[in-house]
């Protein structure tokens, strides 16, 4: 990575000229003199550090809440932070309501049978189903406190601290205030990256080092009069092709006098007259950018409220619409990717590749939406990529640059066009297992992630495996 581009990545998350120089990159005298009149320098003080589990898990999104989950079935003691008032980060607090590339089995399947004993999921495929999100808050918390992991919620990680390459202590901030935690594995399942960033990995985003990345969406649930008279918009409700289905959705967003930010609007049963709406595409903001996003989240909100207004005006099948709920946290598809001791390829993507180390095979094909409104005609693109199953290498979850790391999600180590396709929940639930396990067995041996070979874990897995 350029020096140019390590600055750029740097000074964009806002980070110290202190951070530069440690990258031995040398501060301009622009920047010091910046520096010198915009930094307050926080008192130092001694803050009392806990050291009570094996394994710590920052963020409870699909891949994090899996990790913490499975490392407790493991062996591991374990605690998990999550920033939202929830379990299950996209899944619950973004009001997802889709699932995707979920033919996978352990835990993937355990969840899909924890729904279907509480009739709380949709289309029921193999590889792609819909779901209730206040089932799976329940269900995640369920299982969560079953494992005995410790969990902490309103709880953000605000800096990580190493002993040379060891990642030794992170600090949190919450209403309790800031606070400290050692473990001997943390395992970075922030879904952008956080975790790596500040304990000084290398990373990237988006496609370039200009960074077009894919739009947020925010997603909302709504509640009709009668879904069966909807059913020519609501996706899979007929034998209709999907792209058919929302071309007419768009169409009658687009009688109701609004055209939505995103080109192929989707609807998507929940149950009976509850559904789930995606309508919506936030171009070019960076997820670490919290004045952009909190724009991005106005601006969503309200262009969800104006196409909700002029569905209903419409009449007919629209009378009576109703907006149940928005989400706390919109919906991100693009992050900080942390650099790993692998890095997933469009190669691997478009040749299938199988891996010694492969913790899951892929399937998902390459899924890039627009990333600003010239190319949002299509809604989104494969560019070109033609994906054949092909398998996330365990080295791709391992940090190159700190021992004592893992990722799971999204933030794994990849580039931006297999990104877009391993990016999905469906992967990341089988990278948290993967995750998980690894983290326990390391902890509780003495070892660090890397030292623990993928056919040790893969054998543990499927002891501590349910379904």
């Amino acid at each position: 990575m350029s020096l140019s581009f390590t600055r750029r990545r740097f000074l964009g998350a806002a980070a110290s000229v202190a951070s530069l120089s440690a990258l031995g990159v040398k501060p301009t005298s622009a920047e010091v003199s910046a520096r010198r009149d915009s930094v307050f320098t926080e008192p130092g003080r001694e803050i009392p550090c806990v050291k009570d589990v094996d394994v710590i898990v920052c963020g409870a999104g699909p891949a994090g809440v899996t990790a913490a989950i499975n490392a407790a079935r493991a062996g591991a003691r374990v605690r998990l932070f999550e920033a939202q008032g929830a379990l299950g980060g996209v899944w619950t607090s973004s009001l997802l309501g889709y699932l995707l590339d979920f033919d996978k089995p352990g835990f993937n399947q355990e969840l899909v049978k924890l729904l279907d004993e509480r009739d709380a999921r949709g289309i029921p495929t193999r590889s792609a189903m819909t779901y209730q999100p206040e089932e799976m808050k329940v269900i995640l918390d369920d299982l969560c406190l079953d494992a005995g992991v410790r969990l902490q919620l309103h709880t953000r990680i605000v800096a990580a601290y190493r002993s040379g390459r060891r990642l030794t202590t992170i600090m949190t901030e919450s209403k309790a205030g800031r606070q400290a935690w050692s473990a001997p594995v943390f395992i970075d399942a922030t879904g952008d990256g956080d975790l790596g960033a500040l304990a000084g990995c290398e990373w990237e985003i988006g496609e370039s080092a200009d960074c077009p990345c894919q739009p947020m969406s925010m997603c909302a649930l709504l509640l009709v009069r009668d879904h069966t008279a909807l059913k020519t918009f609501i996706h899979r409700a007929t034998d209709t092709n999907v792209e058919v289905t929302k071309r007419a959705f768009r169409a009658e967003i687009q009688r109701g006098g609004v055209t939505p930010s995103y080109a192929m609007p989707t609807l998507f049963p929940i149950k009976d007259n509850l559904l789930l709406a995606m309508m919506n595409h936030e171009y070019g903001i960076l997820p670490y950018d919290m004045e952009k996003v909190t724009e991005a989240t106005l601006r969503a909100r309200r262009e969800i409220h104006q196409i909700v207004r002029g569905l209903r005006g419409l009449g007919g099948p629209w009378s009576g619409l109703q907006i149940v709920a928005t989400p706390e946290q919109i919906g991100v598809r693009d992050g900080r990717r942390i650099r790993g001791r692998y890095i997933v390829q469009r190669e691997d993507v478009a040749s299938g590749r199988a891996q010694d180390d492969g913790v899951v095979t892929a399937r998902f094909p390459v899924d890039i939406h627009a990333y600003d409104r010239q190319h949002a005609k299509g809604g989104y693109t494969s560019s070109g990529v033609k994906a054949k199953p092909y398998d996330i290498p365990l080295r791709a979850l391992l940090a190159r640059d700190v021992d004592g790391l893992m990722m799971a999600g999204r933030c794994i180590s990849g580039d931006y066009i297999a990104h877009a396709s391993y990016r999905v929940t469906g992967n990341a639930v089988a990278m948290g297992e993967a995750a998980g396990v690894v983290a326990a067995l390391a902890a509780t041996s003495g070892r660090v992630p890397h030292e623990v070979p993928w056919s040790e874990a893969r054998e543990h897995l499927a002891r501590v495996r349910r379904v």
